[in-house]
């Protein structure tokens, strides 16, 4: 504040102090309005409404019905939500950890100040961002199919292949491998965790014949742990809600024999195949305490194998 301001301010007194510190918090209030609204109306209100829903019987075209606990006993006899949980645990207890064992593995390779670094990681990054699209999505299934890129390169080497999305065995598998393609997010979080290492304690570990298998499990890994645990906890969240890769791949069926339904598609069947949003946000709600079940006991593992460098 300037000396002619505070001569003004000694002047108006305490009541004009409360009367600029009223007109600060006013203008606080007015830029806090839209995030306000958009949290009410985009986020707490459909949530109130979803929880409300999921103890109704509600088809979009007549007024929910109040039906209790219906729609939750109603889950646990439903076989094809079993099948959409297991498929969906399959692909994130595997997909997660291989996609974070191969971003770590590709970043530490660019952590070696290689030429070409921006293009590499701009490359390696490029997944992440059309991953999750419908045209990767539809590409992957041409690339997979019985004429597709997989089966010719197969061909070259005289090995008759199969259609691979078409194949209840498989069909999960390749969306496993379109999950690990998209290593490029976690990559760039690992580089920079790996940039952030001081290089003196491979320096100490190299004079102390240290080798390098023993420098990545006895500096790497530890000092990367709080980066691995951000890493861990983003991806499988993300893992959970994965839903355009099953759908375009199985053209929104599950299948084939639904082997490729997951949570998340059998979820948007019900709501908006069958119209039974009371049951959809049922499932939702269930889709929402599994996630958030998975994260807490993360968090409360983490103080086992997580180390802050203090």
């Amino acid at each position: 504040m300037s000396v002619v301001a505070e001569l003004q301010q000694l002047k108006k007194g305490p009541a004009g102090g409360r009367k600029r510190k009223h007109k600060e918090n006013k203008a606080g209030h007015l830029f806090l309005l839209p995030w306000t609204i958009g949290l009410i109306g985009i986020t707490l209100f459909p949530m109130a409404a979803s929880l409300y829903l999921a103890f109704t019987n509600y088809n979009l075209l007549q007024s929910p019905e109040w039906i209790g606990m219906e729609n939750i006993t109603r889950m646990l006899g439903d076989d094809r939500l079993h099948n959409s949980l297991q498929v969906t645990f399959t692909y994130v207890f595997v997909g997660v950890p291989i996609q974070l064992a191969v971003s770590l593995a590709i970043a530490m390779l660019l952590d070696r100040g290689m030429r070409g670094l921006s293009f590499y990681r701009s490359v390696f990054y490029l997944p992440s961002m059309l991953g999750s699209s419908v045209a990767i999505a539809v590409l992957w299934r041409q690339i997979f199919g019985h004429s597709g890129l997989i089966n010719q390169l197969l061909a070259m080497v005289g090995i008759e292949g199969q259609g691979w999305v078409s194949s209840p065995d498989t069909a999960l598998g390749t969306l496993i491998i379109l999950h690990v393609w998209t290593f490029g997010a976690p990559m760039v979080i690992f580089l920079a965790g790996l940039r952030q290492i001081p290089d003196m304690y491979y320096e100490a570990a190299s004079i102390d014949g240290a080798s390098r298998f023993k420098q990545f499990f006895a500096i790497t890994i530890p000092l990367l742990t709080p980066i691995i645990f951000f890493n861990l906890v983003l991806q499988l969240i993300g893992a959970f809600q994965n839903f355009t890769q099953a759908f375009i791949v199985s053209g929104g069926s599950g299948g084939p024999a639904d082997s490729t339904l997951f949570y998340t598609l059998y979820l948007y069947q019900q709501g908006f195949g069958r119209f039974d949003m009371g049951y959809a946000s049922a499932m939702a709600w269930l889709l929402v305490l599994i996630i958030a079940s998975i994260t807490a006991v993360n968090f409360w593992l983490s103080k086992y194998w997580v180390h802050y460098d203090d």
